[in-house]
């Protein structure tokens, strides 16, 4: 066999694969294979991405994994209004609960504004600073 080798610049395709059977395994343990990735993206008139958002739902569930808003977009709606929409295509796949992620240098209070709780808080991740956990009911 082998030795196990870190390959980054094979990060992508793992990755992927390692998805694909992680779902399988939950699908099969849970009887529940409605997952969808999303993603959604705001774009100047050149075409050029200045702000989305990507996840995933399944089971009653959303995740959002990636949320970002060009810095001269910031605090004009456009994070909130993408949330909107995040929380929108959730019911329509009958999601109870929306989930994510950030960085205490991030954003966390932006999502509190939304309506999201705490809960959880990871110290040092990065060392230094925080990773929390938020949660909104649908």
């Amino acid at each position: 066999m082998k030795p196990i080798e870190i390959r980054p610049d094979e990060s992508g395709v793992i990755d992927r694969f390692l998805a694909d059977r992680v779902y399988e395994f939950n699908a099969r343990a849970t009887s529940r294979d409605d997952g969808e990735l999303f993603a959604a993206a705001r774009r100047d008139a050149d075409g050029t991405i200045v702000a989305g958002v990507s996840g995933w739902t399944w089971a009653g569930c959303c995740y959002v994994a990636h949320l970002w808003v060009a810095e001269p977009l910031r605090r004009q709606g456009v994070g909130r209004a993408l949330m909107q929409a995040v929380e929108a295509h959730a019911k329509t796949k009958g999601c109870a609960i929306v989930l994510l992620a950030s960085h205490s240098f991030q954003s966390p209070r932006f999502y509190e504004r939304q309506g999201y709780v705490r809960q959880a808080e990871i110290a040092d991740h990065p060392v230094g600073h925080s990773s929390i956990v938020l949660a909104k009911r649908l």
